[in-house]
């Protein structure tokens, strides 16, 4: 166990599965109180119990983290429990269809705009009063398609690119209450989302990934939750309004130069995690 964040107590939504799981053992690990908060259908109990069962300290919240009444419930809960919040993750959020857009769905797009947009919103502007009682942080999920914009998967990039956006507009404006705000960008990373069996690639679209990807692989829900780190402690402290892309190089490739990374740089570290839930997540439930 590590104290990179001892005494602090970190919300992470989307906590029970991929980067979410990942990102609560990882601060667990560094001292923090963790809530794990998710969907009542993920596995948020059984990670706050594996955290609890490695000598962690967190507690499961289940509930839809887009309505304001159930965000500020959540961070009552982490408050009423622990005593104070200093860190808010907004991590949560969906990747529901590939489609061209004149196929997409209204019903998926809603979906999006919901648990991509709304929950980070609502989530945020629950947690800053007592943010800026412990002079906090909120570290909110961006992506490379909010960046560069994806082809079949246009409106989860417009919804990224908000979060890069609002993230930064928090930036300026809570500085004045000493609250630090950023954003990680993850590229392909190796959960339910990037694999046809879990999720809604087809296996065209998993090899054009990995090879427009220099370093030849996906990453793994830990090398995400390492950035996470970083930058909800206090080693972090000059840095707010940062956008930190986690994707392998995808963001500055140019062609599919995947195929020629080097045999060492295509193979996933070893990790410290037991992640038992890093390939589930509802890809395609809608509510």
């Amino acid at each position: 166990m590590g104290d990179r964040l001892k005494g602090k107590v970190a919300i992470v939504t989307g906590g029970g599965t991929g980067i979410g799981e990942a990102i609560c053992k990882k601060f667990a690990r560094e001292g923090a109180s963790v809530v794990v908060a998710g969907f009542p259908e993920d596995p948020v109990e059984d990670v706050a119990k594996e955290i609890q069962q490695e000598g962690g300290t967190a507690l499961p919240f289940t509930a839809d983290l887009s309505t304001e009444a159930n965000a500020r419930r959540c961070v009552e809960t982490a408050v009423s429990q622990y005593g104070k919040l200093d860190i808010l993750i907004n991590n949560a959020g969906v990747f529901p269809e590939v489609n061209m857009l004149q196929d997409y769905s209204e019903e998926a797009f809603d979906y999006m705009i919901k648990n991509n947009v709304r929950s980070a919103f609502v989530m945020s502007k629950a947690a800053l009063p007592e943010l800026h009682k412990t002079k906090g942080n909120i570290v909110s999920a961006g992506s490379e398609a909010g960046v560069l914009g994806i082809a079949q998967n246009t409106p989860y990039g417009g919804t990224k690119a908000f979060i890069h956006a609002f993230m930064k507009g928090l930036a300026v404006e809570q500085a004045q209450f000493g609250v630090r705000c950023n954003i990680v960008g993850p590229g392909p990373i190796d959960t339910a989302w990037t694999h046809e069996s879990t999720g809604p690639m087809d296996s065209k679209m998993v090899k054009m990934m990995k090879d427009a990807t220099p370093m030849g692989r996906r990453g793994t829900p830990e090398e995400v939750a390492n950035v996470y780190l970083f930058l909800a402690s206090d080693e972090a402290s000059y840095v707010t309004g940062a956008l930190y892309m986690v994707d392998g190089g995808i963001t500055i490739a140019k062609g599919g130069v995947g195929s020629q990374a080097d045999s060492e740089m295509k193979k996933e570290p070893q990790g410290e995690l037991d992640l038992e839930h890093s390939k589930e997540g509802h890809t395609s439930i809608r509510k």
